[in-house]
């Protein structure tokens, strides 16, 4: 029903996945959109009898997965009470693993049970990245501990404290306290606490800069930014460039 409104309303390229591997937390069945389309002014064109054969061949793959665990079918299907734990498909798939990888896959629902009284306490934050995956993290750690913050992540004080900036609604006091202690939180926007660095990056980079974009580049991702930038001179100046201490000299 969501996609249906999102063509309706202009969308160009829904996301869909083959029916072995659709579904749970991937995407809606192909075949079943563009059956769901069919006849409409947004049909297709797709063929349902070729796409049964390229289903037929997945089939086995999805077995072969099943079998020796790369998928894990608590992510399969439809499970009604998402409605009530509010958990994202990408945020689910997380939760798998990291049960999985401390080998407690038998906590999984006791985990989803805990996610919403986990955000709560939060202040009840967006289930997107970055702060689901600190609710979600969080939830599993007061599962697997046996008691509720035992242990507490450094984003999860992060959050407490006021560092993601202001929840839609009031924390937890108690959990506040017990994770943060006498910690005083921030009530002004994070960013405001940042000492200015721009100057300091394009110093860093000057060598390399040829634009101001390079120093966004660069302040984002240094490390990919100057090999980027050794690539672009090599190919500017037709020789390698390697970045030495004393600047950038060809070899």
């Amino acid at each position: 029903m969501t996609y249906m409104k999102a063509v309706e309303a202009g969308c160009d390229i829904i996301d869909t996945a083959m029916s072995p591997f659709a579904l749970g937390t991937s995407q809606p069945a192909t075949e079943v959109m563009v059956e769901t389309f069919r006849g409409t002014p947004y049909d297709t064109g797709y063929d349902q009898q070729k796409l049964a054969e390229i289903a037929d061949y997945f089939r086995p793959l999805r077995d072969k997965y099943l079998a020796n665990g790369r998928l894990n079918p608590k992510v399969l299907g439809v499970d009604i009470k998402t409605l009530l734990y509010q958990v994202p498909g990408g945020m689910l798939s997380n939760l798998v693993s990291q049960l999985k990888e401390q080998k407690a896959e038998d906590k999984y629902y006791e985990v989803l049970a805990e996610v919403p009284r986990v955000r709560k306490d939060f202040g009840e934050p967006p289930l997107v990245t970055p702060s689901s995956q600190i609710v979600g993290t969080q939830s599993v750690l007061n599962v697997i501990m046996g008691e509720r913050y035992k242990m507490v992540t450094k984003e999860s004080k992060d959050i407490l404290a006021g560092k993601y900036g202001q929840t839609v609604k009031p924390f937890n006091k108690e959990v506040q306290k017990k994770c943060i202690g006498d910690t005083k939180p921030i009530t002004c926007r994070p960013a405001d606490l940042l000492e200015p660095e721009l100057e300091k990056i394009e110093k860093e980079m000057s060598q390399w800069k040829q634009q101001d974009e390079d120093v966004l580049s660069y302040a984002l991702f240094p490390q990919v930014a100057v090999e980027f930038f050794k690539y672009r001179q090599s190919q500017q100046e037709g020789v390698d460039v390697t970045a030495g201490k004393d600047g950038a000299y060809p070899v």
